[in-house]
């Protein structure tokens, strides 16, 4: 049994924090990453739920290797999401409290799975043309990418 599925076996539908890691991983062009969810068919950044016993840098690379195929090298912390506006109500119930760790990683290697169970597609986007359909959260994150500011994000 997962942690997930061990936690919400004891609370329920309760509301939790869980920590979600995930990478801004740009190609030799500067193009940004992106998946595209094959629950509900949005636009997003490779990711997800840190399991017990990883570290936080191991979850973002696992996240990225099982959704998109590629091998993340080094990561540079790029920001840390947190707060209200981060709480979630799942389409089954259960509610969430994120704390989003994300990383940039410009070297990687492997071959990109364009899509499997997880992903409808996996593709590199201009950060300039990017899909409409990105979920709101992902959103905030690539606008903190396209301004610039100074790292690391901490909201």
């Amino acid at each position: 049994m997962d942690y997930i599925t061990h936690l919400r076996s004891m609370v329920g539908n309760e509301k939790v924090i869980m920590v979600v890691a995930g990478a801004l991983v740009l190609d030799e062009q500067g193009k940004l990453l992106l998946q595209q969810r094959s629950d509900n068919a949005q636009w997003g950044l490779p990711g997800g739920f840190m399991e017990l016993g990883e570290n936080i840098s191991d979850t973002a690379r696992r996240e990225v290797q099982e959704e998109t195929g590629l091998h993340l090298e080094q990561l540079e912390l790029f920001g840390i999401y947190s707060g209200p506006e981060h709480d979630k109500t799942f389409a089954n119930g259960d509610q969430v409290s994120l704390v989003q760790v994300l990383f940039t990683c410009k070297r990687y290697s492997g071959q990109l799975v364009t899509s499997n169970s997880e992903s409808l597609k996996n593709d590199f986007f201009d950060l300039h043309s990017l899909p409409e359909n990105i979920f709101t959260e992902h959103r905030v994150i690539i606008n903190d990418l396209l301004t610039k500011k100074s790292l690391p994000i901490v909201k």
